[in-house]
C-alpha cells in the first residue's frame, strides 16, 4: 500500500477527455479487486457513456493524480443535488487517504449534501462512509448487477 505523498505534490483537476483511458483503468481495476466476479472489463463503454451523461446534467468529474503524474482516483459528483455516482481509487492506494481527499473534493463541490448508494455487501466502503459522517438513509438495488444498495447521506453538521 502507497502512503499518499505530501498534498502539495498531488494535483486534483477536472476530467479531460485525455484521462479516458486512465479513468476507465482505474475503475475496472478497483471494481475487480472488489468484485473479482464480475466482468468489469466489458463495462467501460457502460461507465463512458454514464460520466458523459452526467456531466451533460451539470456533474462534475474530478481527477487526483500523484506526484508522477499518475492516477490516483477520481470521483463523479452533482452539485446541484449532491449525487456523488463514483468515487474510485486505485487498488494499490486502497487505505493510504486517497479516497478522504476524494470525498473531501466532493464536499468542496457539494458543501451542504451528498448522496450516494453503496453496495450492502461492500463492508470496506460503508465503514468509509461511515468514519466520514455519512449516515444510512434507505435500501435500494444496484440497476446492473442487482445487488442490494444502502443509500447514504452526509450533511454538514448543523444542516
Amino acid at each position: 500500500m502507497n502512503a499518499p505523498p505530501a498534498h502539495a505534490s498531488l494535483n486534483l483537476r477536472s476530467r479531460v477527455d485525455d484521462d479516458w483511458p486512465f479513468i476507465l483503468d482505474v475503475w475496472v481495476a478497483s471494481w475487480r479487486a472488489t468484485y473479482p466476479e464480475i466482468d468489469f472489463e466489458a463495462r467501460r463503454d457502460w461507465l463512458q457513456s454514464r460520466l458523459r451523461e452526467l456531466e451533460a446534467i451539470g456533474a462534475v468529474t474530478l481527477c487526483l493524480f500523484d506526484a508522477q503524474s499518475t492516477l490516483a482516483g477520481f470521483v463523479v459528483i452533482n452539485p446541484a443535488d449532491g449525487w456523488l455516482d463514483q468515487i474510485c481509487v486505485a487498488p494499490d492506494r486502497f487505505g493510504a487517504g486517497f479516497g478522504a481527499l476524494l470525498l473531501s473534493a466532493a464536499r468542496n463541490v457539494s458543501p451542504r449534501l451528498i448522496r450516494l448508494d453503496v453496495n450492502a455487501d461492500n463492508a470496506r466502503a460503508i465503514r468509509f462512509y461511515e468514519r466520514d459522517g455519512f449516515s444510512r438513509v434507505g435500501r435500494g438495488a444496484n440497476t446492473l448487477s442487482g445487488r442490494e444498495t444502502i443509500m447514504m447521506e452526509w450533511r454538514p453538521l448543523g444542516d
